[in-house]
């Protein structure tokens, strides 16, 4: 069974191999936007450094600098598995020990407004990916909330703490299950927290995460909660890319 997968006995056949050629960075920014890419790249001196390569195609690494730091940023794939891989694929081409990632997520209670950021405290792992990296247990906890709701406070952002629920099939929350995870306090559904933050942990990584709560599951029918075209408060919401960078460089100062 997945959570009898993880093995730390046991060296894995295939490693990622860090670099010590590799560039030094402050911190890495992981948006999984092509919106948002398309506007870093258009707003910031931001020349490719470096890529890795999926059976997909390749994946471009910027070079970014800000407040006096200097930031690696890339686009990521939606999903546990592929989006851990990509930044197990940057511990050989770049050099830092921080990630802030960010991103859309569901919305598990109508009382959080549309566009609102939610800051993951405990993520359920219904998913498969953290099994192979920490043992099993029915939620892994976010080891940097606190200092991203911290930051949030300090920028009097709106926010709102909880749980999240991570899965690996969203054509498969049902009502029976998001009324179970809402019950455990899960304010949101989404689909790589709990495997990145295991795989962090493992790596002796810092992840530093945050949601914009986008699409309401509570309620009688699933409500999009935007239009066709309106990217103001949903996941490719430019705004929260300004709050990612404001975000690395607090906790780099």
């Amino acid at each position: 069974m997945i959570t009898d997968e993880f093995d730390d006995a046991t060296p894995a056949i295939i490693n990622p191999v860090p670099s010590a050629a590799a560039p030094q960075f402050d911190a890495c920014i992981v948006t999984f936007s092509h919106e948002i890419e398309s506007f870093v790249r258009a707003r910031y001196d931001c020349p490719q450094i470096a890529e890795f390569w999926f059976a997909t195609g390749k994946t471009p690494v910027y070079r970014l600098a800000y407040r006096g730091k200097t930031f690696a940023f890339y686009k990521t794939y939606v999903g546990a598995p592929a989006c851990v891989a990509t930044v197990e694929d940057t511990l050989s081409i770049i050099n830092t020990k921080k990630y802030v990632v960010f991103g859309g997520a569901g919305c598990l209670d109508k009382a959080i407004a549309h566009g609102k950021i939610m800051v993951p405290t405990e993520a359920c792992r219904d998913e498969g990916t953290s099994y192979h990296y920490m043992p099993p247990s029915d939620y892994v906890r976010v080891k940097n909330a606190a200092v991203v709701a911290h930051f949030m406070e300090e920028n009097k952002l709106p926010f709102v703490c909880g749980k999240t629920w991570t899965t690996d099939s969203f054509y498969r929350e049902t009502r029976g299950n998001f009324q179970k995870h809402k019950a455990e306090g899960c304010i949101s559904v989404e689909m790589e927290c709990a495997a990145l933050q295991a795989m962090c942990d493992f790596r002796g990584l810092e992840l530093y995460q945050f949601f914009t709560s986008g699409d309401l599951l509570d309620a009688p029918e699933w409500d999009l909660r935007h239009k066709d075209g309106d990217t103001s408060g949903t996941q490719h919401d430019t705004g929260h890319f300004d709050i990612a960078l404001e975000l690395a460089a607090f906790v780099c100062s």
